[in-house]
């Protein structure tokens, strides 16, 4: 019993810093001191809701004039389709199933808000039976 001394402590593992307190102003200083090498970097935006910030690119974007958009079928194509169907008899859901569409296809072009599609135009112009005239019409779309 001589032999052990209770008055002796064993340090088995010394924990080190947790990551907040090794990410701390005081941590980076004093590790500065010691002389060891330290890298430190600022993330951009950390913490904060930057996901949607207005960069000089954005605001170039938005000063930018020019509107891009779709040509649509003519007013004109619009009537030779519907004066067409309504001499045939047929209902705008009666041309669409008959040209294997859906009836707002047909809604569209005669509104004139459609966007051209010569596989439609044609489909449609086979099934009024169109003349030669109202065919260059929806042609020319």
């Amino acid at each position: 019993m001589a032999e052990s001394d209770w008055d002796t402590v064993t340090v088995l593992r010394k924990k080190g810093p947790t990551a907040a307190q090794a990410k701390s102003k005081q941590a980076i200083l004093a590790a500065q001191r010691r002389g060891e090498d330290v890298e430190t970097s600022k993330k951009w935006a950390a913490g904060q809701n930057k996901q949607h910030s207005i960069t000089k690119n954005t605001a170039k974007l938005d000063r930018e004039t020019e509107e891009l958009h779709h040509d649509r079928v003519t007013l004109e194509v619009g009537k030779v389709i519907q004066q067409g169907r309504q001499s045939k008899g047929l209902t705008q859901k009666d041309l669409a199933t008959k040209i294997n569409e859906k009836p707002q296809v047909i809604a569209d072009y005669e509104s004139g808000r459609a966007i051209p599609n010569n596989q439609v135009l044609g489909k449609i112009e086979r099934a009024i039976d169109v003349g030669t005239r109202s065919a260059r019409a929806l042609r020319a779309q």
